[in-house]
């Protein structure tokens, strides 16, 4: 069993202030870092495009990308809902968001901030559809959250997920290349054809951000993931990762003592002792049980040992 737990690996300041609440909050947790042997790795968001946890989905299903992509790239045939793409064909994706002005850019939402209905992604999608005749570009229905773009020929550029572009300014992450232009001007469009749409509008008067915008990520073919064949025994809980990106701290002791009574509590009374993926900016450690851990987690050295890479894995 994998338990997978984004937001659980703090800044160093953070990871040293907690520190001393973490046994008292969550035992069994602890426990299961005590006894657990670590593998830490190091990530670059700005290499891969993507967020810690997304490069540990991407690593998962085996994805290898081309010379000249960017790990998020694989996110377009990961996260397509459509099963019957040809496998050799690049899949772009495009996400509903939101987009607020910044003094000196932007912030981004995503889709999972914005209680989007399948209603109002139809009506969007509609009218949304004629702006694409004419432009090289194709739009399709995907899924709720996102719907697949087909660019023209020869469309190329190192994307970056929705959920990373959220974490700072849309600046930072938006290409300036030539070879975008055609798409940001469609984007443009886009934003004015739905500044007082509908649904838009609907949305305004029950107190939801208006869906303003479409961030374009992916293109990687769906040949290049490898997904193993054997059944999947992971359990992702990400109910820290909001907490963690607000460093909101007694917020993430809360929940963590949260999962500690819900879900760690339970598997440990039936004596499973799982696998952990702890994900944070810059990390992914994952943690093995060992063999006798049972005998040895709270013995001398090796119940503290933990803390070095706690502190030291940023």
């Amino acid at each position: 069993m994998h338990i997978v737990l984004p937001g659980a690996l703090p800044g160093p300041d953070a990871a040293r202030a907690l520190l001393s609440h973490l046994e008292k909050t969550a035992p069994t947790f602890v426990g299961w870092l005590a006894a657990g042997s670590a593998r830490t790795q190091s990530v670059d968001p700005a290499k891969s495009g993507c967020t810690a946890i997304e490069q540990w989905q991407l690593e998962k299903a085996g994805f290898t990308p081309d010379a000249n992509q960017n790990l998020s790239a694989g996110l377009g045939p990961l996260w397509s809902e459509n099963h019957e793409i040809d496998p050799q064909e690049p899949v772009w994706l495009a996400e509903l968001v939101h987009m607020a002005p910044t003094q000196s850019s932007a912030a981004l939402l995503t889709s999972d901030d914005l209680n989007i209905t399948r209603e109002q992604s139809v009506a969007l999608f509609d009218s949304a559809h004629s702006l694409f005749e004419g432009t090289g570009f194709q739009l399709h229905p995907d899924g709720v959250a996102r719907w697949r773009v087909i660019p023209p020929p020869g469309f190329t550029f190192n994307s970056s997920s929705p959920s990373l572009v959220s974490t700072a300014s849309v600046n930072d992450w938006w290409p300036q290349d030539a070879s975008i232009r055609p798409w940001r001007r469609l984007f443009n469009e886009i934003q004015m054809l739905w500044f007082d749409s509908p649904v838009n509008v609907s949305r305004h008067r029950q107190g939801e951000r208006p869906i303003n915008g479409l961030w374009l990520f992916g293109g990687a073919r769906p040949s290049q993931l490898r997904m193993s064949p054997t059944t999947d025994d992971t359990l992702s809980h990400d109910a820290l990762l909001g907490p963690f990106l607000a460093q909101d701290w007694g917020a993430w002791l809360a929940t963590l003592s949260q999962l500690e009574t819900q879900v760690f509590k339970p598997m440990a009374r039936h004596g499973q002792a799982p696998v952990l993926v702890l994900t944070g900016r810059n990390s992914i450690v994952t943690l093995t049980p060992r063999p006798f851990a049972r005998l040895s987690k709270w013995m001398g050295r090796g119940r503290n040992s933990w803390s070095k890479w706690w502190l030291s894995q940023n």
